[in-house]
């Protein structure tokens, strides 16, 4: 049945990465029914469904963000049972999810200079390849998954571009600064393969999304994938050279309520702010 699903939620748009997480947290709904009540449900049934909220809030302890993420992928498998003819009734309503205050602090924890430090660290490292994944995620916010699927047909070095597919299947233009075209140049005149991705491995013609992470494990304790498109969206905006809507361009955000956050000030920031008071 999830096999399934997940062809279901690829149908309506949604990316393999996302139709997976979906996948991953109907897949624990279906082993806590199994240990509750010693079978996996062909349905959903609200009774159950408010059950397992409760055991996500109070056993788990899952903060109400991861508790509202279960809940939306548990509400588009009910959705695909609706569709496929399996139920009738929606089990999950709106009110079942958990009212969240929007956060105010900018999620970016880390400055220029350790992310200068963290590309040199790279340099130095003399794998150019590594070093230029690095870079073009310092100055483009590009999304982890983009980036392995990144084809070399995509890549327009003289007009300085990147085609880049996001979540959703949605496309967009990509532009590159003269730090991350040179250092693309100069992986390409090392990069032995002939494979149509452009960040290729010894060991498949296309890099998985966890040899990334385990790079900048490699370099840094601090600096993670996610953590350097913080810093890409929050440092364009801090040099004034971007405005919001250029920001939500580059870095593929569906809405720009999105980006505004990274126009706030730090939590370090706001620290330092409530200690002067």
């Amino acid at each position: 049945m999830l096999t399934e699903f997940q062809e279901y939620l690829r149908s309506i748009g949604k990316s393999q990465n996302t139709a997976l997480g979906y996948c991953d947290k109907v897949r624990l709904y279906f082993k806590w029914c199994l240990d509750s009540f010693g079978s996996e449900p062909q349905q959903l049934y609200r009774a159950n469904v408010l059950d397992y909220i409760s055991y996500m809030k109070t056993i788990k302890r899952y903060s109400p963000k991861s508790v509202n993420n279960h809940l939306s992928s548990l509400r588009s498998f009910n959705e695909y049972l609706i569709f496929s003819g399996r139920q009738t009734e929606l089990a999950i309503v709106k009110n079942d999810f958990m009212k969240i205050q929007t956060q105010y602090a900018n999620p970016c924890t880390v400055e220029q200079k350790d992310v200068e430090a963290f590309r040199q660290r790279l340099l130095e490292g003399g794998n150019k390849r590594d070093f230029a994944i690095v870079t073009l995620y310092t100055y483009t916010g590009i999304r982890r998954s983009e980036c392995v699927n990144l084809r070399l047909d995509q890549v327009d070095l003289i007009a300085k571009e990147i085609y880049v597919v996001g979540k959703g299947d949605k496309q967009r233009t990509v532009y590159l600064n003269d730090k991350t075209v040179h250092a693309i140049r100069e992986y390409l005149k090392v990069r032995n393969s002939d494979s149509p991705y452009l960040f290729v491995s010894r060991q498949s013609e296309k890099m998985a999304a966890s040899r990334i992470n385990q790079i900048f494990n490699q370099y840094s304790d601090v600096i993670t994938p996610k953590m350097l498109r913080h810093y890409f969206c929050s440092h364009a905006l801090d040099t004034g050279e971007y405005k919001i809507h250029e920001v939500a361009n580059q870095a593929g955000h569906s809405n720009v309520q999105t980006t505004l956050i990274y126009s706030n000030p730090s939590a370090r920031q706001m620290k330092e702010k409530a200690n002067k008071l």
